[in-house]
């Protein structure tokens, strides 16, 4: 049975202690627990079989609060994009970072081994025409997918079953930006996203809501969207099998303290489950996550390949 992974990456979702101010420890998430037996708070670390929760750093020695450019850059390449530009960078990637992204990203990486890769996220024309027309720079997952040369998911692979909206359900991209946009009960997001996993050797999925809930400080989109998260992993290990190797972890933290605005300093969840869980046991920051994946399916291979 081939090695599979899917990565979940949430941005702007730390770990930090149960209180009022951290929705993840106020509402209930009762598939996650089903999963780990615990919450998403500072304290409910576990390490047993095929499951690892811990929490891992994504400051890098580098003062400062985190940020989603070098954050996201150091997560999908296993490389301190925060030491070597020597700050944290926000927003999206200026010409340095591209270049990381364009030669290291994992889905490129895993393309190289000679193995499939896929962003599960869809797109829409809308999105890439006002990229043209407002001159709009691209996130760290985009420009992965354009430096790997995969195709991407569009609106109707959204429809077809095919591929997750970044909100997971698409209700936000339907009711602000695209009323066409079907939508997808969490649940039924989750099984998408592990048959996808199940078609490919690494599959990743991003959703940036936490990151949009705590920059507003907004319990009430945290208390609507904690639930759908928790359907959506939920819906992942229903449909999931042996193969596949579940990761979830995050750029930054930012929705586990809606008492202020800004990114957090607080480490950031690295949530395993699956056969290979115990490989990520001594994980201590985000730059650790690609390469253990890389590893792994570069050893699985029968023709070692260079990369």
């Amino acid at each position: 049975m081939n090695d599979k992974f899917l990565l979940v990456f949430l941005d702007g979702f730390g770990l930090a202690p149960a209180g009022r101010s951290n929705p993840l420890s106020l509402y209930s998430m009762p598939g996650f627990l089903s999963i780990s037996g615990t919450r998403f708070v500072l304290g409910g670390e576990r390490a047993s079989g095929e499951l690892l929760l811990k929490g891992i750093d994504a400051s890098l020695g580098v003062d400062g609060i985190p940020q989603s450019a070098t954050g996201q850059t150091s997560l999908l390449t296993g490389i301190n994009a925060q030491e070597i530009m020597g700050f944290h960078m926000p927003a999206f990637p200026g010409e340095k970072l591209k270049k990381i992204i364009t030669e290291h990203n994992i889905l490129k990486k895993v393309k190289d081994l000679g193995l499939s890769s896929t962003f599960a996220n869809a797109y829409s024309e809308k999105y890439f025409r006002l990229v043209v027309e407002l001159k709009r720079r691209h996130s760290v997952t985009t420009l992965s997918v354009l430096a790997s040369g995969l195709p991407f998911r569009m609106l109707d692979d959204l429809a077809g079953g095919e591929a997750v909206s970044w909100d997971i359900t698409g209700r936000y991209l339907k009711e602000f930006h695209l009323p066409d946009t079907p939508i997808v009960e969490p649940k039924e997001a989750g099984n998408r996203l592990a048959r996808i996993a199940g078609s490919n050797s690494f599959t990743l999925f991003e959703c940036f809501m936490p990151d949009v809930i705590g920059h507003r400080m907004d319990m009430k989109g945290a208390e609507q969207f904690i639930p759908v998260l928790d359907q959506m992993l939920a819906g992942i290990m229903e449909e999931k099998d042996k193969s596949i190797t579940f990761i979830l972890s995050s750029d930054h933290g930012n929705i586990e303290d809606l008492s202020k605005k800004p990114h957090t300093t607080n480490p950031v969840p690295l949530l395993v489950v699956g056969k290979h869980a115990a490989a990520f046991a001594d994980a201590e920051n985000i730059t650790d996550i690609t390469p253990r994946i890389l590893g792994i399916l570069k050893r699985g291979r029968q023709s070692p390949i260079k990369i």
